[in-house]
Order: C-alpha cells, then sequence, then structure tokens
C-alpha cells in the first residue's frame, strides 16, 4: 500500500470517491491512501450516504484535510471496518497533541471533540474496489452546525504532518493486518 500527501489544494466535492481516481490523477496503482487540503462542498447529487440524501444534508466545510483509500479485493463490510479503524487512528493521532482534558469521542465513524463534529466519513464499494473518504475540518467557520476545526478550535498547525502519520499509522495497521493473517495456520 501506497501514499500520497497532494501539495496543492483540492477542492473535495464527492466526485473524487470513484474507483482509479488515485491512479488517475497521482499514479500509484492498487491499494493506496492519499491527503490532500481544501474547501468540501459536496452537494446532495454527489452523496453516497442514502440518509444524508433522505435528510437533504448537504456537506460544506471552509477547509478540510481530506483522505481517500482506495482498497482492491475488500468487500464492503471490510471497508466499513477499515474506515472505523482509520478513524480510532486519527482519535489516537488528536490524543498525543490535545491536553488530555480534551473529550474527543467516536460515534460510529464520527469523531466529535468538546462535542462539535471534527469529521465527515463514508465508505463504499465500487465495481473493482472499495473506497473511503474522511474529511477533517480545518476550519470550522461556516460549517451548518456545531464542528470543531484542526487550526481554529484545536491549535493543529502542522496539518501536513498530522495527515502524513496518520497515513503511516494505517499504512503500518495494513501491513501487520496482512501478516496477522498469513502467519497463523488453519485449524
Amino acid at each position: 500500500m501506497e501514499s500520497k500527501f497532494v501539495d496543492e489544494e483540492i477542492k473535495y466535492i464527492g466526485s473524487q470517491l470513484a474507483p482509479h481516481w488515485i491512479y488517475k490523477n497521482f499514479g500509484i496503482c492498487g491499494d493506496a491512501i492519499v491527503a490532500f487540503i481544501g474547501e468540501m462542498d459536496v452537494k446532495i447529487t454527489e452523496m453516497v450516504d442514502i440518509e444524508d440524501v433522505l435528510t437533504n444534508s448537504p456537506i460544506y466545510s471552509k477547509k478540510m484535510v481530506s483522505f481517500i483509500l482506495e482498497h482492491f479485493e475488500m468487500p464492503l463490510a471490510e471497508a466499513v471496518s477499515r474506515q472505523r479503524l482509520l478513524i480510532c487512528i486519527i482519535i489516537e493521532e488528536l490524543r498525543k497533541l490535545l491536553p488530555p482534558e480534551t473529550k474527543i469521542t467516536r460515534s460510529g465513524d464520527d469523531i466529535f471533540v468538546n462535542d462539535a463534529k471534527l469529521s465527515v466519513s463514508i465508505a463504499t464499494k465500487s465495481t473493482t474496489s472499495s473506497l473511503i473518504h474522511i474529511g477533517l475540518n480545518i476550519n470550522s467557520d461556516s460549517a451548518p452546525i456545531k464542528a470543531c476545526g484542526l487550526e481554529n478550535d484545536l491549535g493543529i498547525t502542522c496539518v501536513k504532518e498530522f495527515a502524513k502519520n496518520i497515513m503511516t499509522r494505517y499504512i503500518e495497521e495494513d501491513k501487520d493486518i496482512h501478516f496477522a493473517v498469513c502467519k497463523v495456520r488453519g485449524v
């Protein structure tokens, strides 16, 4: 599995959650995770989460760090589990940077810090792969709900390094999961 932090800003509109988007745009073929910073504006027509469509809940953030993952040969249930694993990695990395009294909680695939929503997330299946998107607010201004941002609310100014650490940790977990599968004998 490979990773890449994309230095140029990308506006996430939902269409990036597509098979081979990483390969077509960054030349990484196979399982991969990329991160980038930019505005997020996902209209109802681009929504993958049917619950958000039914409740007419478009997603907007002035500035987010987005992670897109693509795993081939992975069923959707495993992709949802991997999505939640990545959410837990993010929480662990936040706990390293924030004061111990900071209240960080997870509800399904959502992260809340001091009862304000930090993340958006979805896992889905394409015809060739499973796809995951996680977005973390950098700036919570203009969010349509009670939200918090890495920079303006939590004081995390080195977002690029934070994102790289998360990707490194995820790849290490991915390798370790593969090793755990390979090292045991069947019974």
